[in-house]
């Protein structure tokens, strides 16, 4: 360690937050032996003095005003560790890095960088380094660090990643989401290190360079979204009949002049939408699908329901798709006017939506700007820039007479035309290994010949083995790196981190869909209904049980587990696919869960109950400072033949209305706003989330009401024509129950926070309502997400606070605090 005259160098600084703009050599004195300096969240546009602090060791200059990049570190040579995330720094000079030899962490993410100077590579005592956010298209200064440990580079510009960085170095930790990667792949990347490294160590000289592209086929039901995708394929006018519309999810293939399209036919009914979100992934074109013999110009519902629904739900799910909407059901309007008309039409609502969006988000950065204190909002403000840099691209509306040949192929033509555009497709060409392709065919051959069963599921042992006879320079390893790739993309599915699932390998996605659909449809009732004698006999039940598995699924939108089996059941029977065993694995039995009812708890689709008092099972007190210590209570976990709520089939609130009465001005209210929108199943899957921990519930459609110990907290969607939000509520607590009840409150809101990491084009802003009657003033969280229980008690020092309209009140009724 560094000493300056004798003295050891450990005296820490900390300036932090204070407002500053400059830095004065009084700020820093008596001594120059400062080892650490605290300088994040200020106003500082530059920091001269620091290079008089020749024995600085760790120099934090987070949340800044920096431009130009310090050329006076140079001057800090014992300096290890660099915070110069979240400025505004374009470009860096060389000759500094090559004078800080010491340096081992840096931290440059969220700034404004094109590319990094060469003498980087000359801190070979660089262990981690974070470069993500910014605007870099090249890694290659960095190869050549021996020690680099962990690197983050996500969303920037980056088409490939220098394979030097993998090779015989000590990288353990990579995150390069965000980015166009072609080589290697960003599905070998999502594998992390061992993954690129098993990629680079099977590319060998003969590496192919494969151009393959997911399309998605979204949009209203009866949209026509089956016909277009069958029609493409056939290269013909292919006509569905109503009664053969898609249930769920259907996929095919089509091979068209050197690209490979994978076709996924989405159902457009809003109970199949919940689903979604688990097949919908980034790097894919997406063909919405209007009916334009349906849409109406005079009613904006009509643009909404067929038009913006699906935008902004692309949009917030993966929002840097490429989406071509297609016109169909052009041969049943009027006249080609009336169809050029409805082009115009919805291409410029469309225009105004994506213009609507970025003015929003613009005012909502200026708000915050103009906070008294806006460094308290600084991850907010770069959460905004990043979602205003995503770039959701929608191409010229295209319409189609679906039953013209000559259209099919013009539209086909003009598919292929868009996805070989560079521009619009950057990652269209994917550099593989052989040994990649060689096992998706084996894979596909082992289904023709029946050496995989017809259902394609399949152990992953016997999967190996099979793989490993035909293909024996791969060993297991190999063959499950590869695995793990195609099921990122979606060729195979394999849920290696479900623990019941670990060992099942679906190389038919087709038929996971399958099971998905017999669950998960907008006839359910029906198919209850339906169910035939034999089958309930299967499952020891009479037409009784069945009238009750229909009234409780009616009236509490709930499914006992048995009628979950005999639907399953009846959905495998129907494939003819009726041996016991298999049905068994799928289904499950009264006392083992099967793979069905795994997946739908995994994915958020239901929340386990119990058949006796679905709503009501004693919980045990959750303890907010040790939550990995608390586990659901037995009654809850122990579920053996219970019950499923689809929180998505409920119709009312009444339930919870009836347990909570109304609101009352001195409830401690949290709304959380959402920008664009809320997605749709987001608070559905909310509730899931949250009554995991307190199984004490009351669930309505758009309401949820929890709670333990006589406390009871109320959270609950709003979706107006303005703004929407999720608004949270417990009743004023006396003195000494006030942290209980925000510690219940938090829970909420953690888990709403984890929710929105899987929308990467969502915003949300946290605030609590002035309870002054009439006031629509606010006070707006700041960044809280990184606080724990223990310290965000600490985060507001005031006991009181004023809204902009003069009304003071108490702070521990609108922030977390005790009083």
């Amino acid at each position: 360690m560094a000493r300056s005259n004798g003295l050891k160098n450990d005296r820490k600084v900390d300036l932090s937050g204070k407002k500053l703009k400059v830095i004065q050599w009084e700020d820093l004195a008596p001594t120059e032996n400062i080892g650490i300096l605290d300088l994040q969240r200020n106003k500082l546009k530059d920091v001269m003095v620091i290079s008089r602090l020749s024995c600085l060791r760790e120099l934090n200059l987070t949340r800044n005003q920096i431009v130009e990049f310090p050329k006076e570190l140079k001057e800090l040579h014992h300096l290890e560790k660099l915070y110069l995330s979240q400025n505004n720094i374009r470009s860096i000079p060389e000759g500094v890095f090559s004078c800080l030899s010491k340096l081992s962490f840096l931290r440059l993410n969220t700034n404004r960088l094109v590319e990094l100077p060469s003498d980087v590579c000359q801190c070979q005592n660089l262990r981690y380094v974070n470069l993500s956010n910014n605007y870099l298209n090249d890694l290659n200064v960095l190869v050549g660090l021996p020690r680099l440990e962990e690197l983050y580079v996500d969303n920037n510009r980056l088409l490939e990643l220098p394979g030097e960085l993998f090779l015989n170095t000590d990288l353990r930790m990579i995150k390069a989401s965000g980015n166009h990667l072609r080589k290697p792949p960003a599905e070998v990347c999502a594998g992390g290190v061992k993954s690129i490294q098993h990629y680079l160590k099977m590319l060998g000289d003969n590496p192919l360079c494969e151009r393959r592209v997911k399309t998605m086929f979204l949009g209203s039901t009866m949209a026509g979204k089956s016909t277009l995708c069958r029609s493409l394929i056939e290269g013909d006018s292919v006509q569905v009949d109503a009664n053969d519309r898609t249930v769920g999810i259907e996929i095919s293939e089509l091979d068209q002049e050197g690209v490979r399209f994978l076709l996924w036919d989405f159902a457009g009914h809003e109970e199949y939408y919940f689903t979604h979100h688990v097949f919908i992934t980034p790097c894919a074109l997406v063909v919405l699908v209007i009916d334009l013999a349906r849409y109406s110009i005079e009613d904006p519902q009509s643009f909404r329901d067929n038009v913006s629904f699906w935008i902004r739900n692309i949009q917030l799910r993966v929002p840097e798709s490429v989406v071509l909407p297609v016109g169909t059901h052009t041969d049943k309007c009027r006249d080609p006017a009336e169809v050029r008309e409805k082009k115009k039409d919805i291409e410029r609502r469309i225009n105004d939506l994506l213009e609507e969006g970025k003015e929003a988000l613009k005012q909502r950065e200026k708000n915050i700007r103009e906070e008294k204190d806006p460094e308290l909002f600084s991850n907010q403000l770069n959460t905004l820039q990043q979602l205003a840099s995503l770039k959701l691209r929608v191409l010229e509306l295209i319409t189609i007479n679906s039953t013209e040949p000559r259209e099919i192929a013009l539209l086909k033509m003009h598919i292929l035309h868009q996805v070989q555009e560079k521009d619009v497709f950057p990652n269209i060409e994917r550099t593989l290994p052989s040994s990649y392709q060689e096992v998706e065919s084996l894979i596909q051959s082992l289904l023709k010949e029946e050496d995989i069963p017809e259902h394609g599921i399949v152990s992953l042992d016997e999967l190996l083995s099979e793989l490993k006879q035909k293909l024996v320079k791969l060993d297991a390893e190999d063959l499950k790196f590869i695995l793990h790739y195609l099921h990122l993309f979606g060729i195979v599915v394999w849920y290696k981190d479900i623990p019941a699932l670990e060992d099942t390998v679906f190389v038919k996605p087709s038929f996971l869909i399958t099971l998905f659909k017999s669950i998960v449809r907008h006839d359910l009732e029906k198919e209850l209904q339906d169910i035939p004698k034999h089958l309930l006999q299967k499952e020891r039940s009479f037409a009784k049980d069945k009238n009750e598995w229909i009234d409780e699924f009616k009236s509490k939108a709930t499914l006992q587990n048995a009628a979950i089996r005999v639907l399953v059941r009846k959905s495998l029977q129907t494939l003819q696919l009726d041996q016991e065993d298999f049905v068994e694995e799928i289904t499950g039995t009264r006392k083992k869960n099967g793979k069905m009812l795994t997946l739908l708890q995994h994915f958020e689709v239901c929340l386990p109950s119990l058949v006796s008092n679905p709503l009501n099972p004693q919980a045990q007190v959750f303890n907010p400072e040790r939550p990995r210590e608390w586990k659901p209570s037995e009654s809850s976990r122990n579920l053996k033949d219970g019950a499923c709520l689809f929180p998505g089939f409920l119709e009312n609130n009444k339930i919870v209305q009836k347990m909570w009465g109304d609101d009352k001005n001195d409830d401690i209210t949290v709304r959380v706003y959402f920008l664009p929108d809320v997605p749709h199943g987001f608070f559905h899957r909310l509730i899931i989330k949250t009554c995991s921990y307190f199984s004490t519930q009351w669930v309505g459609k758009d309401q949820c009401l929890i709670g333990y110990s006589q406390k009871l907290v109320l959270f609950k969607e709003i979706c107006g024509d303005e703004d929407q939000y999720i608004e949270i509520r417990c009743r004023r607590p006396e003195t000494n129950e006030t942290q209980q009840s925000w510690d219940m409150i938090l829970v909420v809101l953690r888990k709403l926070l984890q929710l929105t990491t899987q929308w990467p084009g969502l915003y949300a802003c946290v605030c609590s309502p002035c309870k002054e009657n009439g006031c629509s003033a606010d006070f707006k969280w700041g960044d809280w997400q990184d606080a724990s229980f223990s310290n965000i008690y600490k985060e507001v020092k005031e006991d009181k606070v004023t809204c902009r309209n003069g009304h003071t009140r108490r702070t521990e009724l609108l922030f977390p605090k005790v009083p």
